[in-house]
């Protein structure tokens, strides 16, 4: 047993870790990615309603206080690089959402993130496929989030009505009732799918409920899926990955209404990040992105069950 002021990870979890990192950067720099750098603090927030930041008061110079932003991912600076002209991109950084903690949560976590110009979800898939097999996984299937959902549930996710959503949810013990179509989704996907998902092998699910498109582009269908994926492992959500929206004016409306769902559930409405909406009217090239946890990649690599067995320091020892 440790006391206190010990580390959580052993000092083979601490070999093992770094051995990741060094390995991560490998592939990233080997398929021609530059390794960027981008600020833990922002004068905007993520509006995402399910994400929580934490800021901070930042006093100028002159006194005056002005409200910050701890990242709860690099993803709207690089895609400012991008519209720059920056090319592939990768970052390794520490990123923090409030109220997470746990046996899979961490509020401060380690992760990478990536943009490939050229690249939809497809392609991308298919990257962190090559990067799973070179660290000893198996290569991951692929299967689509309705398949996953109609088997566990018996429901067509995107097309059942709420009210027969609801009803499958109850069965489940969702407590309350009129609650927002994607939080139902969740719960069900959370309940019935997520813990059954990459046993016998790593699995990509993808074409998610469009009420699930965060920062993905549409698909042209009827009804329209999001162009996004997440990788499974052990029934552990280890990577999340978007064919980038590139639309200002979108993405603009996609911020206010998650501010509406914010003033709905009553949190607190955050600033949009003006600069990321600027780039995009500017310019951002078609690319696809990826966000991928690796205390998480690390912890089932390793065999893990918790994952203050392979973080260095955990909130409760920070």
């Amino acid at each position: 047993m440790t006391t206190p002021w010990q580390p959580g990870a052993s000092l083979d979890m601490l070999a093992a870790r770094a051995g990741l990192l060094r390995h991560l950067r490998s592939f990233m720099e080997r398929r021609g990615m530059l390794e960027v750098d981008t600020p833990l603090l922002s004068h905007a927030a993520v509006t995402d309603p399910n994400l929580r930041s934490f800021h901070v008061t930042y006093h100028n110079p002159a006194g005056a206080e002005k409200t910050l932003f701890l990242a709860t991912s690099p993803e709207y600076a690089m895609k400012r690089l991008l519209a720059h002209g920056s090319g592939p991109i990768y970052q390794i950084t520490h990123v923090f959402r409030d109220a997470e903690a746990g046996r899979l949560h961490n509020p401060e976590f380690a992760m990478l993130e990536w943009y490939r110009p050229g690249f939809d979800e497809h392609a991308l898939m298919s990257e962190i496929s090559d990067l799973l097999q070179e660290l000893g996984f198996a290569a991951p299937l692929k299967k689509k989030y309705a398949e996953v959902f109609h088997a566990a549930t018996g429901l067509d996710a995107h097309r059942v009505d709420g009210t027969a959503l609801e009803t499958a949810a109850r069965m489940w013990g969702l407590a309350g009732a009129g609650q927002e179509r994607s939080l139902v989704l969740d719960f069900l996907f959370n309940r019935c799918v997520a813990e059954g998902l990459g046993r016998e092998q790593p699995v990509f699910i993808h074409d998610y409920p469009a009420c699930h498109c965060a920062l993905a582009r549409l698909s042209n269908e009827s009804p329209p899926v999001a162009r996004r994926f997440e990788l499974f492992i052990h029934g552990v959500e280890i990577a999340n990955g978007f064919y980038e929206l590139t639309e200002a004016k979108e993405q603009r409306r996609r911020f206010v209404a998650d501010n509406l769902t914010r003033r709905r559930r009553n949190l607190p409405e955050l600033p949009v990040d003006e600069h990321l909406l600027q780039a995009l009217a500017h310019g951002m090239p078609d690319c696809a992105g990826a966000a991928l946890g690796i205390d998480r990649l690390l912890m089932v690599r390793e065999g893990c069950d918790d994952l203050r067995r392979v973080l260095p320091f955990s909130i409760d020892h920070a």
